[in-house]
């Protein structure tokens, strides 16, 4: 009886190949140990732990991967084994699924230097946008060898199968009906109990991040990521009543200077100035693209690779303890523009129904502004363009044409290629940008209208490439080298803004969109949320270095108190450096929802949990402190507050 439903032979390719991914996956995650020795737990229970994880998950990858063969198997009747058509068949899509595999195992590596994670929603959203993502892998890594060398292996991988005869004995044995039988309902029954009970997050078994990520398998992963790209607080996170909820946030946002003017489920309330209020100042807003405030001397730096920043930090509002809400450009986009926290899944700047909402721009917009953005790159990418145009803002991009849809009734201007003397995968270098916005900035002047110019930059960006003869590092050779030409191109602007007439005029703002990393041993690494945000050109009597634990969301409220504005809002961000001002920062990954005030961190996750820590500056480190009930409400206040309002279109 056993030796009839013994399964190799027609299925020798089948469980040849299912070896060699199980023992490639291991020998990645072997690889990924090695790479972060000195940050992943290495206690045997550990690592025994952490393969074993990782084991089962390949076991659900493999056979997610295998189920399409499984039924080629199981339906081809035996007379049609061994036929040209059935060798032809085997033959290409094996050797196509190792190839795709070899790749993903190596785009895996690529992915770990990056994010230090395994495949996530960032992955699936790279997948959407192929144009810039292959530009950037063929700029950052030699292509031609890479995808020589995955063929060789694939090559090698296949010879291997034929040398030990799992070809020809899938060739010339024949299945018995029972066979096919145990392969099909294995594999359906394996696929099932994967799908109804063992989620990406039974990965994430440890207090050390990296064993929780090594654990996983970047394939299972990435369509788990695929699938939960959106979640709803309420059903993935720890909630209390809205009513109790919006009491805490109401009591927050409460100040001398603002009115409630909504009640119950909404923030809405009257800023008023104490001063009149002030004249149309122009605002330049710039972006920065992954400036963490490490790269800077003002905070320990010893690289000299910002010295333009540095010393723009002693004549400006500087602000020394901002921190950025999230890990992506989206995340900085929404945080400055809705001064909103980070609500989970995807950021709203790429989510549905995110036009007309109530933004800063809409501050700009009431008193006559002429709002743009400019973007070096093709904004179709992370749905900026939808996000921007569908919020009052006129788009400068590289992309082509004028209106982006029905929907969207705002121009789209094109980059000219006349205006652009470097660009890389991500888009035109940051001089090029910041010469358009000079260029459009004369006309707005020229036009006597006040503007309101939103700037996003590219270059500190990998492959780091940027025109060379700038600065003293080679283009396209380091992290280093992109932020130093960043700064170089910042000096730049200010030079040529200098002798512009609209300059006395016209305040400069400047921040981060995140860090260069957020990946640490803990579940949050705090200071790699850290980021650097200076006002300038306001009088020099308000020029000061605020030292007032902070978050993105409070940049604008902050510089329209400077102005002495006076405006309707609808933002949880605060003006930093009002009397009745609660130091907080508001940060997350897509996943994970923090509050933290001062050195105490709460940390909201999926599955309705959360955890409180206390945050040691110096090291870096989180250790466990007793719960606190109401610390953990007004978490839990924030963003389910912030959540609610989107998710209900309360911000329109």
């Amino acid at each position: 009886m056993f030796r009839k439903i013994h399964l190799p032979g027609r299925f020798a390719l089948l469980f040849s190949f299912i070896a060699w991914f199980l023992i490639v996956s291991q020998l990645l995650r072997l690889c990924f140990f090695i790479w972060q020795y000195d940050e992943v737990s290495w206690n045997i229970i550990n690592l025994l732990r952490t393969l074993l994880t990782g084991l089962m998950f390949d076991i659900g990858a493999v056979t997610y991967i295998c189920l399409p063969a499984i039924l080629y198997y199981v339906l081809l009747p035996n007379r049609w084994i061994g036929l040209w058509a059935d060798k032809a068949l085997v033959w290409f899509f094996t050797s196509l699924t190792i190839f795709i595999l070899v790749f993903t195992f190596f785009a895996e590596l690529t992915f770990w230097d990056e994010f230090k994670t395994r495949f996530n929603f960032i992955a699936v959203d790279y997948l959407i946008y192929t144009h810039e993502v292959v530009a950037n892998i063929n700029q950052s890594y030699p292509l031609p060898l890479l995808v020589g060398g995955v063929t060789i292996i694939t090559a090698a991988m296949l010879f291997l199968f034929y040398k030990r005869r799992a070809f020809s004995k899938t060739f010339t044995h024949r299945a018995s009906l029972a066979q096919r039988a145990v392969l099909l309902a294995g594999g359906v029954m394996i696929a099932l109990v994967y799908t109804a009970f063992v989620t990406n997050n039974s990965a994430e078994w440890s207090s050390n991040r990296y064993n929780s990520e090594i654990s996983k398998n970047g394939v299972y992963a990435f369509f788990a990521a695929f699938r939960n790209n959106q979640m709803k607080y309420n059903e993935f996170y720890t909630s209390i009543d809205n009513n109790k909820a919006f009491t805490i946030v109401r009591s927050k946002l409460v100040g001398s200077e603002s009115e409630f003017t909504g009640g119950g489920f909404s923030i809405h309330r009257t800023i008023t100035d104490s001063l009149p209020s002030g004249e149309k100042k122009n605002v330049v807003f710039i972006l920065v693209e992954s400036l963490s405030g490490s790269f800077m001397k003002e905070f320990g730096n010893q690289e000299h690779i910002t010295p333009f920043l540095d010393s723009l930090a002693q004549k400006s509002v500087f602000f020394e303890n901002l921190y950025a809400t999230g890990t992506r450009t989206v995340r900085g986009m929404e945080a400055v523009t809705l001064c909103i926290p980070p609500t989970p899944g995807q950021s709203i700047v790429k989510r549905p129904e995110n036009a007309n909402l109530y933004t800063v721009n809409s501050v700009f917009k009431a008193r006559g502004y002429d709002s743009n953005f400019f973007y070096g790159g093709d904004g179709y990418f992370d749905n900026m363009n939808a996000y921007f145009g569908g919020n009052g803002f006129t788009i400068y991009d590289r992309g082509r044409g004028s209106v982006l849809s029905d929907k969207i009734k705002t121009t789209r201007n094109n980059i000219d290629d006349n205006e652009v003397t470097f660009e890389n995968a991500w888009g035109i270098c940051d001089e090029d940008i910041f010469n358009k916005m000079l260029k459009v900035a004369d006309r707005q002047y020229k036009d006597k209208l006040p503007f309101f110019n939103f700037v996003m930059t590219t270059s500190n960006h990998r492959p780091y490439s940027y025109p060379e003869g700038k600065i003293d590092i080679p283009s396209g050779t380091s992290r280093q080298g992109a932020v130093k030409y960043t700064d170089y191109a910042l000096r730049d602007l200010f030079q040529k803004a200098k002798t512009k007439p609209w300059y006395k005029n016209t305040v400069f703002v400047i921040i981060a969109d995140h860090c260069a990393s957020s990946a640490g041993k803990d579940e949050i690494d705090v200071a790699n949320y850290h980021i650097p945000a200076f006002i300038v050109n306001l009088p020099e009597s308000d020029n000061k270095k605020i030292a007032q634990q902070c978050s993105q969301i409070d940049l604008f409220p902050t510089l329209f108190s400077l102005m002495h504005w006076n405006y309707e809002s609808d933002f949880f961000g605060k003006n930093v450096l009002g009397s009745n001002y609660e130091e907080r920062s508001l940060m997350g990954t897509y996943r994970k929802l923090v509050l933290m005030k001062q050195e105490k961190v709460m940390v909201l996750s999926d599955q309705k949990k959360q955890a409180f820590y206390t945050w040691n500056k110096k090291d870096n480190s989180l250790k466990p402190l007793p719960m606190d009930r109401s610390f953990l409400d007004e978490a839990i206040s924030w963003y389910q507050t912030a959540d609610y309002l989107f998710t209900n279109k309360l911000l329109k």
